[in-house]
Order: structure tokens, then sequence, then C-alpha cells
């Protein structure tokens, strides 16, 4: 994965797993003031601590790139990743979906769907399979798709590189569902710091 991720890129992770993340990713984490991008992890099973949110708003302050991460995502949790990302929504500012996350019958997380391009990106057999989704799932993310197109066209080109669009995208360590997702935008953030 670490050459997935731009050599030299000072990388800030903050919460529950951010150490097995940065070892996923083969980052060491930076003190915030000399990041170039910000990972909040976010636990659907414990949600935001208090000291979490107060570094958010340091870093909305000091315009960081940031990325919400949302883990613990088990068939056993209650709070599934469109209920974690609405939260976060509220507590630190409005986030934004590029995909969602597909689940077999047992209610396991396994893949996610591309808002964009409406592809599922399999997860379940540990190696990423990529395909296109069916008009069953094209139906049901008919809305999530044209909400996260009106925030994309309100914010702008470069919203995400300029500190103004926070994706939020879920990581299982396990599987690693997401990990590929999170090296995609690590790679849109500019190299200014």
């Amino acid at each position: 994965m670490a050459d997935l991720i731009p050599h030299g890129l000072a990388v800030h992770l903050i919460g529950r797993a951010s150490t097995e993340l940065a070892q996923a990713l083969g980052i060491s984490s930076v003190p915030l003031e000399s990041a170039d991008c910000a990972i909040f992890m976010v636990s659907a099973k414990d949600g935001i601590v208090r000291a979490d949110s107060d570094t958010w708003l340091l870093a909305r302050e000091l315009y960081i790139p940031s990325i919400v991460v949302i883990t613990d995502l088990t068939a056993e949790n209650e709070t599934d990743f469109e209920d974690m990302a609405a939260i976060a929504s509220r507590i630190l500012d409005p986030v934004v979906t590029p995909y969602l996350v597909l689940h077999r019958d047992d209610a396991t997380p396994i893949a996610l769907i591309d808002l964009i391009s409406q592809q599922i990106i399999d997860y379940s057999t540990g190696q990423i399979e990529i395909r296109d989704s069916d008009l069953e799932h094209q139906e049901v993310i008919a809305e999530f798709r044209e909400e996260y197109a009106e925030a994309l066209l309100a914010a702008g080109d470069d919203a995400f590189e300029n500190a103004l669009l926070y994706p939020a995208l879920p990581w299982i360590e396990g599987s690693r569902l997401g990990l590929a997702e999170i090296a995609l935008y690590l790679n849109r953030v500019p190299l200014t710091r």
C-alpha cells in the first residue's frame, strides 16, 4: 500500500484504530500542525469523542484536507456506515459519502458501491474485484448519488484538496474494505507543507 501513497505526504491520524490504519497504509502519523492531510477515525460502535471534535476544529482553522474514516462496521453493530456518516455530519461538519457499503444477507459488510461510476468494489474474496452494478443497486443508490453529485457541484472543483469538502469512507481492517479508497483520496492531497 505504501507505493500507492505519495512519497513525503504528511498525514495526521487521530482516533481509535489510527495505529492500525497507519500500519495498513504504510505511513506514520505526524503532528496536525505539520500535516498535509488529517484522517479522523470514527467508530460506529463508540462514536466521536470530544477531544477528536476539538482536533477537527483545529484542522478546519488550519485548512487541512480531512477524511473521516468510519470503523467498527460489523454485523453486530446497530449503527451502520450511513448512520455514522450522518452523526459525523452533525458533530463535525457535513461530510459526503462517495461510496456506500454493501452487505451480505447476514449484514456483514463485503463491498462498496461507487456513487459516481455505480461500480461495485467487492472485497469479499480477499482480492478487490470491480464490476458493474445491476439495476436494483442503481435504484437503491439513486437518491444518495443525487445528493453526492449536488454536494460536489456546490463545493466546486478541488474542494477536498482545499479543505472545504470532507469525505466519509469506511474501513474494515480484516478485509481491508475501504483501504484503496482511502489511498485514492490521499493521492489527491497537494504536498504543500
